[in-house]
C-alpha cells in the first residue's frame, strides 16, 4: 500500500492525490503535525515539507518528483505524453502552476484568511485542539491588518491576468495540452483548490474560497473545468 504523508489543504497534496486518483492507485495517507509530525518527516524523508509519498522501500518527497515516480510506475492512463514537444509543454506548465500560479495563491488565500474567520478556522490542521480553533478563528480583523499591508499587490494583479489566461485556454478546449488529460491538468487544478475549495475539501471550506476570485462570473468557467477534472480521475 501506497502511504501519502500530507497536510490536507495542502495544492501540492491536492496534486498528488489527483494523480493518484488518475492511475487508480490505492493508499493510505498520514496526516501530518506542523512541528512534531514534520520532524517526524524529516527522520522519513529528510526534508520537512509535504507531499512525501512511501512505496515501499523508496520513500520520495517533492510532487514533481512524486509524478514522475508514479508515471514510472503506472503507465497506464500516461499522464505526459510520448511526443517531445507536447511532453515539454506538459512539463512546463507543470512547472508554471507549481511556482508562479502557486506563489499567486498563496497570496490571495492568505490575504482572504485574515479577513475571515471561518477560513482561518477551517484551514488549521485536523489535530489543532478544538480551543486553538475557536481561539484562531475569533481573532478580530484589525489584529490582522498587518497581513494585508504585506501582501504584494503585484503579485495579486499577474494572479488575476494569469487565472483570465487560463479560462480563455480550458474554454478553447477540454485540456491545457493536447485531447487527453495530462499531469499539466492536475497541477493546475491542484492550485485552484486554494482559491475556490473543491467539494473534496469537505465542510466549511467546500465552495469557500478568494473573494472576488472564487465569485467571479467571468472565472466560472474555469472552476467548472477544474471540477471536471476531479470528476473525471473520480475525485468528488
Amino acid at each position: 500500500m501506497l502511504e501519502l504523508h500530507q497536510f490536507r489543504h495542502s495544492a501540492f497534496c491536492e496534486k498528488v492525490r489527483l494523480i493518484l486518483a488518475a492511475k487508480q492507485l490505492a493508499y493510505a495517507v498520514v496526516e501530518v503535525t506542523p512541528g512534531l509530525g514534520q520532524l517526524e518527516l524529516f527522520r522519513l524523508s529528510g526534508q520537512r515539507q509535504v507531499p512525501v509519498l512511501v512505496d515501499g522501500s523508496e520513500v520520495i518527497a517533492d510532487s514533481s518528483a512524486i509524478a514522475l515516480h508514479l508515471e514510472g510506475k503506472v503507465t497506464s492512463p500516461p499522464l505526459l505524453p510520448a511526443d517531445p514537444a507536447a511532453r515539454a509543454r506538459v512539463l512546463l506548465l507543470e512547472d508554471w502552476a507549481d511556482s508562479a500560479l502557486a506563489a499567486g495563491a498563496r497570496l490571495a488565500l492568505v490575504q482572504a484568511a485574515a479577513a475571515d474567520p471561518v477560513l482561518r478556522g477551517a484551514l488549521l490542521p485536523e489535530a489543532t485542539p478544538g480551543p486553538l480553533r475557536s481561539l484562531v478563528g475569533a481573532l478580530p480583523g484589525p489584529l490582522l491588518s498587518g497581513v494585508g499591508q504585506v501582501i504584494d499587490h503585484g503579485g495579486l494583479e499577474q494572479l488575476r491576468r494569469n487565472l483570465e489566461q487560463l479560462t480563455a485556454l480550458v474554454v478553447a478546449g477540454p485540456y491545457l495540452v493536447g485531447e487527453r488529460l495530462s499531469l499539466a491538468d492536475l497541477a493546475v487544478s491542484g492550485q485552484l483548490s486554494l482559491l475556490r475549495f473543491p467539494a473534496a475539501a469537505g465542510a466549511p471550506l467546500a465552495g469557500r474560497g478568494v473573494p472576488g476570485i472564487a465569485d467571479d462570473p467571468q472565472l466560472e468557467p474555469l472552476f467548472a473545468w477544474r471540477d471536471r477534472i476531479g470528476a473525471e480521475v473520480g475525485r468528488p
